[in-house]
Formats: C-alpha cells, structure tokens, sequence
C-alpha cells in the first residue's frame, strides 16, 4: 500500500489542485493513504479535513525577503520544519512527497530528498514560485501548467480540476444554467467575474458599459463580487450577482467570459473551451500576464491590462467582438485546442513514475 504525503497551501491556488490530485488518488486506490501537510495558517487548514483528509501541520517559514531579524531567524526556523516534515515522513511511512508550491512545500522537498524518497513539484503558475523553483533542481518529477513555465526539466501536465469542471457538459446544462439566471437559453451570454471578491476595475468598467453589451444583441452575467456595492439596474437581460456558487452554471451559460487570469480561472476556461478577455490583475509578479500567455498565442483569448480597462475600451474592443461572431467561432476553437482536463491524470502519471524509479 502506497502512502502519499502532499505538500502545500496558503490559497485556494495550491490547495485546489492538491485537493483534486488527493481525490484522483483516493478514487483510484482507495487502500492508499493520502496525507497532506500544510501550515496551521493556510486555507489548507480548513479545507483539508472538510474534504476527509488528515492534515499534518508544519511551521510558516517564509522566505525573508530583506535583511532583518526575520532573516537572521530563518536559517534555525527552516530546518526546524525540515525536521518536522521528516518525522511526519518517517511516522507514516511516506512513500512519495508531492508539493504544489506554498509554505510547506519548501522543507517538504528537503525532507524527502534527505528521506532518500523521491518527491514531486507542480507549478500552477506561469511564474514559479522561489519554493518550486528550488526544489525543481532536485525533483523526481517536475509538472507545470502552463507551456513556457522556466522551470528544469518539466512537463506541461496541465492544472488538476475541480470535478463540477472536468465533467461539466455545457451544451446540457445551458437550458438549466439560463433558468438559473432568469436568461434565455438561445441568445449569446457573457460572463464577467472577478473572483470571490470581485475585481473593481471589471465593475467600474461593465458599470458603464453595460447598456452597450445589451444593445449589441447579448445577455451578460455580472458576478461583481460579495463587498460590491455597484447598483442593480434591472435591467431585462442583464444578471447582477453579489457571488454565484454555481460556477458551473455560470460557465454553462457563457459564450464569451471577461475575467482576470489567475492560474485555476486560465485553466478552467481553457478546458471548457470557452472564448475569452483577460484583464490581468496588476499587483504582483507579473504572473497573471503570463497565464493568459498561452491562451493568448492559441489564438483563444485576447488580454486588456488593468490600468487601460475602462466603459470606453470595452465599447472599443469587447462589443466590436460581440458582433463578429466569425472571430468567437475561432476563438472558441483555439481554446477547446490549448485547454486539458485530464491535469490530475497527467500529475497522477508523474507519481507513478517518480515511484517506478
């Protein structure tokens, strides 16, 4: 019997797809242990146990990023998590560690390679994190999402899905979907999200651009995001919604989406092969940018920076697309070609050869 140790978390970018690799795991092999090792901090500390796996807990250690007393802290920190991550390796008995990026993937790969286990990365992002990039020089296996991710020897395996979208049939959904959102099911939908808590320069934008996207012949889903305070005009055709938790629904309903482009989203578009406008969110590394990247040279979307997206661009970029539905038809195309569903099969098939060596 195999047992799994799986490293990773802080946000919903690495705890979803280890969560979707644990399943894939479990379903395949319900005899398998599956652990999963994360920070008492992280998201993961939630929702680890609510999806049924055992959660095993080592320290925060970040990086430092300047020279400080954090930095002078670090050295004795870090290798008390190593420490920590070896005696969970040693007390379960871990056969393979599986890291996803996150605070406790970094001593995760140490303790495995010290272990004299072997030990798999996966970079959800275009833009690797400092603790992939690291391990990636001593990984058994190493999987990206992304085509052109700068990581040694890797394999582009695609992002682990949540089930609702691997197995989404859209074409049979859509009648509900249109319901769901007091639409109709025959005219062409867009979908403009921004995450759990929306993006402002999205709203301000489709705020004032709203009319136009009526008024080219398409329903639009607005989903502005829950501390949203953009009024409701009530209009007929167009749906304002504080948060959806059908995404699945959303997706089902949308021939065209406008969203930012965080790794999960990117990965979750492509797969469904929906069209789509990427406004990057433009705090951070860059790495939004290069998510949409590979989309972008598909030919299946097309990227808007955040500091140029306003009512006046969507009526001079998003509309004019609206109504050539030549160039949507083609689009749709190019990213029912780059997206995948089969990423936690393709992570899974890493495992599997990290352990045959």
């Amino acid at each position: 019997m195999t047992t799994y140790l799986l490293a990773g978390g802080g946000t919903a970018g690495h705890v979803n797809p280890l969560l979707a690799v644990a399943d894939g795991l479990r379903a395949r092999d319900p005899e398998a242990t599956v652990l999963v090792l994360g920070t008492k901090e992280g998201l993961e500390a939630r929702l680890v146990p609510q999806r049924g796996y055992e959660l095993l807990v080592v320290d925060k250690v970040p990086f430092p990023r300047r020279v400080d007393a954090a930095a002078a802290a670090f050295p004795n920190r870090f290798r008390r998590a190593i420490a920590q991550v070896r005696r969970h390796i040693l007390d379960h008995d871990v056969d393979v560690v599986v890291g996803f990026g996150g605070y406790a993937s970094a001593p995760a790969y140490v303790a495995a390679r010290r272990a004299g286990i072997p030990f798999v990365v996966h970079e959800a992002n275009a833009k690797p994190g400092l603790a992939n990039v690291l391990g990636a020089r001593a990984a058994a296996e190493v999987g990206v999402a992304f085509e052109g991710t700068p990581l040694r020897r890797s394999t582009v395996v695609g992002m682990p899905l949540r089930r609702e979208i691997v197995d989404l049939d859209r074409a049979a959904l859509r009648e509900e979907a249109a319901a769901h959102f007091g639409l109709d099911p025959e005219r062409p939908t867009l979908l403009v999200f921004g995450g759990s808590l929306g993006a402002l320069r999205l709203n301000e934008a489709f705020g004032g651009s709203w009319r136009d996207v009526l008024d080219a012949g398409w329903q639009l889903v607005h989903v502005t995001g829950e501390r949203s305070e953009l009024p409701d005009p009530g209009a007929d055709g167009y749906t304002l919604r504080r948060y959806v938790d059908r995404m699945d629904l959303a997706f089902a309903i949308a021939d065209l989406i406008v969203s930012r482009s965080g790794a999960a989203t990117v990965s979750e578009i492509s797969a469904l092969g929906i069209p789509a406008v990427y406004v990057p969110y433009a705090v951070g590394n860059g790495e939004q940018s290069l998510n949409a990247a590979s989309a972008v040279r598909a030919g299946a979307a097309f990227v808007i920076p955040d500091g140029e997206f306003t009512p006046e661009r969507v009526r001079a970029e998003v509309v004019p697309l609206l109504a050539d539905s030549a160039r949507i038809a083609a689009m749709r195309d190019a990213a029912a070609s780059v997206g995948t569903r089969t990423g936690t099969e393709n992570v899974i098939a890493l495992i599997d050869r990290a352990l045959a060596r």
